[in-house]
């Protein structure tokens, strides 16, 4: 954080509903975490002194491993996987964490009219961001033989939701052929709720679940304050105050364009592909930040949010009473620097 931006109050929020008492006298703050994803896990949760963790350690990479069996586009042999390599129309019963995930990315991609597009795997590894060897298509974009697809190339990448045969009914996708999922940006999202699920079943209802900088908090520390974590500027010299949220029953997830991008003879390509244009956005979000009770549905939204734009995605948001915060990377004509825009339900959250 620059010492501009330590210098401004923090902006704080708050959920609309606080409900639970603090935890029982003795008990104690625990803390795991690992690997998992291609990215790290972390844990905090509070419980008896003589709670055994190594069983709810195994638990916790339990409900990860069976995200990444499901759902992983690096692993070859997960039901994603397997649907992508399948031939054009063979029906596959997804199992119920998949079939959960691609229900939430097929409603954000028809409320966002294709922002966010789960078909869009091929498209995201011509531009070197899907899993090494996606499909062949391309190398890694930090690769040293990657070079920028075509247009041509971008046009013939099979990319499109709605020619994705889904029964709700049987949760039964359908291959159309050549389709290639990637729900690299809702799946990691999904997990967090499943840790946070597994956590409450075994009775350690105060927690706070992160996995790849998606969180979700439930529940009280012993001091009776909710889990406060602070959000990432885009940059250290943003000049942004700082925001800190009370995750109390709430998730948030942010998506940026300032961690994975490539140089391209001088033009910022960021990893977010917008899939209507087939190129990487550049209208000039950042980053956009989305807190919602669940963080699948923080996680998805900030992405679609993020490819739609400053205008049209504080638009989305508005209408679906979404609580996002837009921040928008000024243009040197401008004086540089960052501005930003929080939708209605964001504002309402602010104390």
């Amino acid at each position: 954080m620059s010492a501009a931006s330590a210098s401004l109050a923090p902006r704080v929020l708050v959920p609309l509903r606080i409900a639970g008492e603090p935890p029982a006298l003795g008990q104690r703050l625990h803390a795991l975490s690992g690997e998992t994803m291609g990215t790290t896990w972390s844990v905090r949760f509070i419980g008896p002194s003589s709670l055994r963790l190594a069983p709810v350690e195994a638990a916790i990479v339990q409900v990860c491993d069976q995200v990444i069996a499901e759902m992983s586009q690096w692993a070859p042999d997960s039901a994603l996987s397997r649907f992508n390599r399948a031939p054009a129309g063979s029906a596959h019963a997804l199992p119920e964490g998949f079939a959960s995930v691609m229900e939430a990315a097929l409603h954000i991609a028809a409320a966002s009219q294709g922002a966010y597009d789960p078909t869009a795997g091929a498209l995201v590894a011509l531009w070197g961001f899907g899993a090494a060897g996606a499909a062949a298509l391309s190398p890694r974009h930090d690769a040293p033989d990657f070079r920028p697809p075509t247009e041509a190339a971008c046009a013939r990448a099979h990319c499109g939701w709605e020619s994705l045969p889904w029964s709700a009914a049987d949760r039964r996708l359908t291959q159309p052929g050549g389709a290639t999922l990637d729900l690299s940006a809702i799946a990691k999202g999904h997990a967090v709720d499943q840790v946070s699920r597994l956590l409450q079943s075994l009775g350690l209802r105060d927690h706070l679940v992160e996995i790849g900088g998606e969180l979700r908090g439930a529940g009280l520390k012993p001091d009776g304050q909710p889990w406060w974590v602070d959000l990432e500027p885009p940059s250290a010299h943003s000049g942004l105050a700082p925001v800190r949220i009370a995750l109390h029953g709430l998730a948030v997830a942010t998506s940026g364009d300032y961690r994975k991008f490539f140089d391209d003879g001088g033009q910022r390509r960021s990893h977010t592909i917008d899939p209507r244009t087939r190129q990487p956005i550049a209208h000039g979000l950042a980053s956009v930040t989305v807190v919602h009770e669940r963080a699948m549905w923080a996680d998805g939204w900030s992405t679609a949010l993020m490819v739609l734009g400053p205008q049209a995605g504080l638009a989305l948001a508005n209408q679906f009473g979404l609580a996002a915060l837009l921040v928008r990377r000024r243009d040197a004509s401008e004086g540089g620097g960052f501005d930003e825009q929080g939708s209605s339900a964001w504002h309402e959250l602010l104390l």
